[in-house]
């Protein structure tokens, strides 16, 4: 068996071309949607990030307003950069680049973007949305996972899914999300003893724990799907997931890559939060 690759990046250029229309829809209702992107400090990585993320917005047709603070902004200057921006009326969605430098609190921080322009699902009320089943924004990598799981024809209804990692951003939300599905959802993490145990039992495996090539070939179900949530660098400085891809392909059935899989769809998803604002905003 060898295992099939999952092209996130084609799928979220398919997603964001099909944006274009519903951008249309709020134009023609009198709004064109706006996503601000907060960036402090000179992260390359961050930088790459948001570049991406302006390019993604540029293709779906909406507004991208960006604002660089320098490394020494102080909590009190983004704090009121972000009063303006939930003030402003042609922002839609708010998202501020993370990670934020050490002396800023991501916590606080988000807590300051308002609800109804939290795009990246990050706030507690989007938490406490999604726990209980209500509406709200759906955390970008999470959602976009469930995409790609959509994408590979893996529906999860019945299946067991491992979820690897437990961050607010990722994994339990993650959990969350297949567990609305119908899957029975096992989160374990860097802690758990003998995690070969846990995901050899997994129809669908999720890996978000930031350890390169963590998941090997030994601790795979045959034909399980795979989506490997990491970034990291390996023992050569060159770019890999949580996945040790090369090891898992002839055990695995399906299989993101990194570059290439998960994240393109975090941008994907971002963009679509954005235009959803906007669809609820208009009552579209």
């Amino acid at each position: 068996m060898t295992a099939t690759l999952i092209d996130g990046k084609g799928l979220a250029a398919r997603l964001t071309d099909d944006l274009k229309a519903r951008v249309a829809r709020c134009e023609a209702a009198g709004h064109k949607p706006g996503l601000a992107v907060v960036l402090v400090g000179e992260n390359p990585a961050s930088q790459v990030y948001v570049r991406n993320k302006i390019r993604a917005c540029e293709r779906a047709g909406v507004t991208s307003i960006e604002h660089r603070l320098p490394e020494s902004t102080t909590e009190a200057e983004l704090l009121a950069l972000i009063h303006d921006l939930n003030q402003d009326p042609m922002v839609d969605g708010i998202l501020v680049q993370l990670p934020l430098p050490a002396h800023l609190s991501a916590d606080l921080v988000i807590d300051a973007i308002s609800p109804e322009k939290d795009v990246d699902g990050f706030h507690v009320q989007s938490a406490g949305s999604l726990l209980t089943g209500r509406p709200g924004f759906l955390p970008c990598t999470p959602y976009g996972v469930m995409k790609l799981l959509e994408e590979a024809g893996c529906d999860p209804n019945g299946k067991h899914a491992v979820v690897v990692g437990r961050s607010n951003i990722v994994g339990k939300p993650q959990a969350l999300l297949l567990l609305e599905k119908n899957a029975t959802v096992t989160v374990a993490h860097s802690r758990t003893p003998d995690l070969g145990a846990v995901t050899r039992q997994a129809d669908i495996i999720v890996m978000a724990v930031g350890r390169a090539k963590m998941l090997k070939g030994d601790m795979v179900k045959p034909g399980a799907v795979i989506i490997d949530v990491g970034m990291n660098r390996d023992e050569n400085g060159k770019l890999c997931g949580d996945v040790d891809t090369a090891d898992v392909m002839e055990v695995a059935g399906a299989v993101t890559p990194v570059p290439g899989g998960v994240g393109p769809m975090t941008i994907a998803m971002l963009i679509t939060n954005t235009v959803e604002a906007v669809e609820r905003r208009l009552g579209l």
